[in-house]
C-alpha cells in the first residue's frame, strides 16, 4: 500500500518551509507532488540552475498579455519541496490545473460564487495558508465574495486577537517539530464546519486528487504531496471516487498557453492587489528562515545597517535596547520569541526615535527587501527577451531590482547606444528607464533611473508580436500607433532619439500626407514642437534634421494662416485646448529659424486684436508678447487694466488674468503697475463673484513655485510705498472674522482639489 503523506503548508511561510524540510528527510519518498500548474512539469529540470525569488510565467500563446505567474522565494515551501527532489534525484510533479485550463477560464465570466474559499485572498491583518495561487491578470473574471477568515477562527479558538500573531507564533517561528497531521486535522474540522462550494477550489482538487491516483498507479511506494493548507483534507485518506472528479473536470474550456521561469523580487511578493498569496513582509520571513542563531538580535543589527547606509546615526547601545524592548513586548502579550509586530515596534521607538519616515525606510528596505532572482540563459522564452538580454549584457546594463541612476554622455558610442535601447524599450512600453533631468545644460548629457519589474517579461512577451529585436518590434510599434498627425510628429521626435532611422521615411511620408489635409489648428500646432526639439539632437546622433526642420517650418505656416480665426467663438473646452498648443509651440519656437519666428510674432498680433477671442487665449496671447518684447510693459498694463475695468463677467475676467499670469512670473512680480491693477480688481470684486472666480485664482497662483508665491505677497505688501510687510496689528482686529471665513474658504479649496 502507497504511504502517502501530505504536508498541508502556508505559501512563502518560513515556518512551513523548514517543516516541509523536515518532513521530506524524514519521509524519504520516491515521488513529491506539488500545488502548482501540471503543465509546468517541463520546467523542473531548471530547478538547480534558478536564484530565488523567481516565478513561473504562462501566457495564453494567442493573447500574451493574458497571463499568470506562481513565484516562489528560498522560504516557500513549495521551492523546498522543489530542491529537495532535484537534490535527490526523486521525481517531482506539479499537480493543480494546467495553465491551458486556468487561463481559458481567467478570460471567462462566471457566476459569483456564494463564499470566497478559505484561503482567499488575504486581508492586510490576516494570514492566508492557502490563497488562490496564480496572479491572472488583467482579464475579468469571477468577483470573490468575502467570509470570515479561517485562520482568524483558529486564532480566536487559540485565544488570539490577531490571527496573524497566531499563525506566526504556532507555525512561522517553530524551529523544530512536525506540525503537518495538526493541520490536516484544524482545516478538516473547519471544512466541516464552512463547507467549500466554491466551483473552481472544487475543480482545482479533482485535478490534484486526479495526479495524485496517477503516482500511486505508476507505483511509487512513499508520496509526499506539498499543497495550501486548506487543501490537505481534500487529499488526505482514502480518495473519493474518480469518477466524480472527472465529472467536474469534464467539457472545461481550453486555449493554448506557453511557460517559462522570469525573475521576482521580495517586493512583488508584497504585492498586495497582485499574487494573491502575496506576504506583507518577505524580507523579514527571508531572515527567519535563513537565520537560526540569535534571529532577533541578527535582525536589529540588519536594520542598524540599513540606517547607517542612509547615514543615520545608531549606535550600538540602541541595538541592544531594541532587542530587549522586542523580548519584553513579546513576554507581556505571551507570545515565544518577538514577531514582527514586535521587532517592528521596537525599531520605532528605540532606532527610529518615532519618526515614521524613518520607519517607513526600514519597513521598505528590511521588512520588505529588495532581492531580484536569476534565471540562466537558456531557459525558454521568447526570441525578442533573448535579444533584449544580449543587448544588455554588450552595453553591459544589469537587469537589478533597485532604483540605479546612470548618466549618459551621448558623444560616446556605448552611452548613445544604452540611451536608444531605453528608449526603444520605453515604445514597447517596457520602462526599465526613467529619464530625469541632467544636471549639465547641453543636448549631450541624459541622465536615467534603471529599475527593472518582473512584470516586464510579461510586456516582453506581449511585444514580441511586433518583432523578434528590441528595434524591430519598436520600429512596428510606432508605425502602428502613428496615425494622427500629433501622434505621427510624436512617433518622428521618438524614434530619431531611439535610434530607429529606417522608420522615418515612413513617418515623414505619412506627416506630409496628414498635414496636407488637416484643417483642424489645434491639431496643426501640436504637431510643431515634437519636430522642433528633434533639431537640436542632430549634431549629438549624428543624424539630418534638415528634412524635420523644413516639415516643421511648413506646417506652422499652416497654422499661422488660420489661428486668428480659430482664436474665436471658443467654448470652454476647446479653448483650453488651443491655449496648451500655443503654449507648446512658444516654448519651442526659439529653436526654428528667424524668418518663421517672425511669422509666429506677427500671427499672435493679429489673434489677440480680435474681439471675440476667449478670455484664457487673449490673456495669454498679451503675456507671450510681452515675454518676446513685441508689447511693451506699460501696453500691457493698459489692455489688463481695461479687461479688469469694464462692467464684464468676473470669471471672464479671471479667465483673462490666468491666461496672462501664467508661465515664468517674475516679470511680473516687480511690475508694481501689474500688480497695482491686480490688487485692485481683486479687492473690488464682489463677494459672491468672488467665490465664482477663486478656482480660477487658485489655478492661476497655485502653479507658481513657493519662493515665487512669497515674493508676490511680500511685493504686494509694498504697494503701499513701503518695502517690506506692513507692521502687524496688534489691537484693532475689526473685520478679522471676514478675513479668517475667506481664508477658510481658500484652504478648504485646496484640500479639495487634492
Amino acid at each position: 500500500m502507497t504511504d502517502v503523506r501530505v504536508l498541508g503548508v502556508r505559501h512563502h511561510g518560513p515556518g512551513s518551509a523548514r517543516a516541509v524540510a523536515r518532513a521530506l528527510a524524514d519521509h524519504r519518498p520516491d515521488c513529491v507532488l506539488i500545488e502548482g500548474p501540471a503543465d509546468a512539469d517541463p520546467l523542473v529540470s531548471w530547478v538547480a540552475d534558478l536564484v530565488p525569488p523567481v516565478a513561473i510565467l504562462a501566457w495564453d500563446a494567442a493573447e500574451p498579455a493574458r497571463s499568470a505567474f506562481w513565484p516562489l522565494a528560498s522560504f516557500s515551501p513549495e521551492w523546498q519541496a522543489l530542491t529537495w527532489a532535484a537534490a535527490a534525484g526523486v521525481p517531482v510533479h506539479f499537480i493543480d490545473l494546467p495553465t491551458t485550463l486556468s487561463l481559458a477560464r481567467a478570460s471567462e465570466p462566471e457566476p459569483e460564487a456564494s463564499d470566497d474559499p478559505p484561503g482567499g485572498a488575504p486581508s492586510d491583518d490576516a494570514p492566508d495558508p492557502d490563497a488562490p495561487d496564480p496572479d491572472v491578470r488583467p482579464q475579468p473574471g469571477p468577483k470573490p465574495s468575502v467570509r470570515t477568515d479561517p485562520i482568524a477562527r483558529l486564532a480566536t479558538a487559540a485565544g488570539y486577537d490577531d490571527p496573524e500573531a497566531w499563525w506566526e507564533d504556532a507555525i512561522e517561528l517553530r524551529t523544530e517539530g512536525d506540525p503537518f497531521d495538526q493541520i490536516t486535522e484544524a482545516m478538516a474540522e473547519l471544512r466541516a464546519v464552512v463547507g467549500e462550494d466554491d466551483a473552481e477550489t472544487l475543480r482545482r482538487e479533482a485535478h490534484m486528487r486526479q495526479r495524485l491516483r496517477t503516482a500511486v498507479k505508476a507505483g511509487h511506494e512513499r508520496i509526499a504531496v506539498v499543497c495550501g493548507a486548506w487543501h490537505a483534507p481534500a487529499l488526505s485518506g482514502r480518495l473519493p471516487a474518480a469518477s466524480g472528479d472527472a465529472k467536474l473536470l469534464a467539457g472545461a474550456p481550453r486555449t493554448k498557453t506557453e511557460l517559462t521561469w522570469v525573475p521576482w523580487t521580495h517586493s512583488r511578493l508584497a504585492f498586495a492587489s497582485g499574487y494573491g498569496a502575496g506576504v506583507p513582509s518577505p524580507g523579514w520571513y527571508a531572515h527567519l528562515f535563513t537565520t537560526m542563531d540569535a534571529p532577533i538580535a541578527r535582525w536589529f543589527t540588519g536594520v542598524a545597517g540599513v540606517l547607517r547606509g542612509h547615514d543615520l546615526p545608531v549606535s550600538t547601545a540602541s541595538v541592544i535596547e531594541a532587542v530587549r524592548l522586542a523580548e519584553a513586548l513579546a513576554t507581556l502579550r505571551g507570545r515565544p520569541l518577538p514577531g514582527l509586530a514586535e521587532v517592528t515596534e521596537a525599531a520605532w521607538s528605540v532606532m527610529c526615535e518615532g519618526n515614521p519616515v524613518t520607519l517607513e525606510l526600514v519597513t521598505r528596505e528590511a521588512v520588505v527587501g529588495e532581492a531580484l532572482g536569476e534565471v540562466p540563459d537558456g531557459v525558454p522564452t521568447v526570441p525578442l527577451d533573448s535579444d533584449l538580454r544580449a543587448r544588455a549584457r554588450t552595453l553591459r546594463l544589469k537587469f537589478e531590482a533597485g532604483q540605479k541612476p546612470i548618466t549618459l554622455d551621448l558623444r560616446k558610442a556605448g552611452d548613445l547606444a544604452k540611451s536608444q535601447l531605453l528608449r526603444q524599450l520605453g515604445i514597447l512600453a517596457v520602462p526599465w528607464g526613467t529619464p530625469d533631468v541632467a544636471r549639465s545644460t547641453g543636448s549631450f548629457k541624459e541622465a536615467w533611473t534603471l529599475e527593472w519589474q518582473p512584470e516586464f517579461a510579461v510586456r516582453i512577451i506581449d511585444a514580441s508580436r511586433h518583432g523578434n529585436t528590441v528595434p524591430s518590434a519598436a520600429k512596428a510599434a510606432l508605425l502602428e500607433r502613428a496615425t494622427g498627425l500629433a501622434s505621427i510628429t510624436a512617433a518622428i521626435e521618438a524614434a530619431l532619439l531611439a535610434g530607429l532611422d529606417e522608420a522615418l521615411p515612413q513617418l515623414l511620408a505619412r506627416l506630409d500626407e496628414r498635414a496636407a489635409h488637416e484643417a483642424d489648428i489645434t491639431q496643426l500646432l501640436a504637431a510643431v514642437p515634437p519636430l522642433a526639439r528633434v533639431q537640436r539632437y542632430g549634431d549629438v546622433r549624428g543624424t539630418d534634421t534638415g528634412r524635420l526642420a523644413e516639415v516643421a517650418r511648413a506646417v506652422l505656416e499652416r497654422a499661422c494662416a488660420g489661428l486668428p480665426a480659430a482664436c474665436s467663438g471658443l467654448g470652454d473646452d476647446a479653448a483650453a485646448a488651443l491655449r496648451r498648443a500655443i503654449d507648446e509651440v512658444a516654448a519651442v519656437i526659439s529653436l526654428l529659424d528667424a524668418e518663421i519666428r517672425e511669422l509666429w510674432s506677427r500671427t499672435l498680433g493679429e489673434a489677440v486684436e480680435r474681439r471675440d477671442v476667449p478670455g484664457i487665449i487673449a490673456g495669454r496671447l498679451v503675456r507671450l508678447l510681452l515675454d518676446g518684447g513685441q508689447v511693451e510693459r506699460e501696453e500691457a498694463a493698459g489692455r489688463l487694466w481695461r479687461v479688469l475695468s469694464q462692467a464684464s463677467d468676473p470669471a471672464m475676467q479671471a479667465s483673462w488674468v490666468e491666461g496672462f499670469l501664467a508661465g515664468n512670473p517674475l516679470l511680473l512680480i516687480h511690475d508694481h503697475r501689474v500688480l497695482e491693477i491686480l490688487d485692485e480688481w481683486v479687492r473690488g470684486i464682489e463677494a459672491v463673484a468672488f467665490t465664482d472666480v477663486l478656482p480660477s485664482l487658485r489655478r492661476t497662483f497655485g502653479s507658481w513655485p513657493k519662493a515665487a508665491r512669497r515674493q508676490l505677497a511680500s511685493a504686494i505688501t509694498g504697494l503701499d510705498g513701503t518695502t517690506g510687510p506692513a507692521e502687524p496689528v496688534t489691537e484693532d482686529f475689526t473685520g478679522a472674522a471676514d478675513l479668517l471665513a475667506v481664508v477658510a474658504l481658500i484652504l478648504r479649496g485646496e484640500e479639495a482639489s487634492r
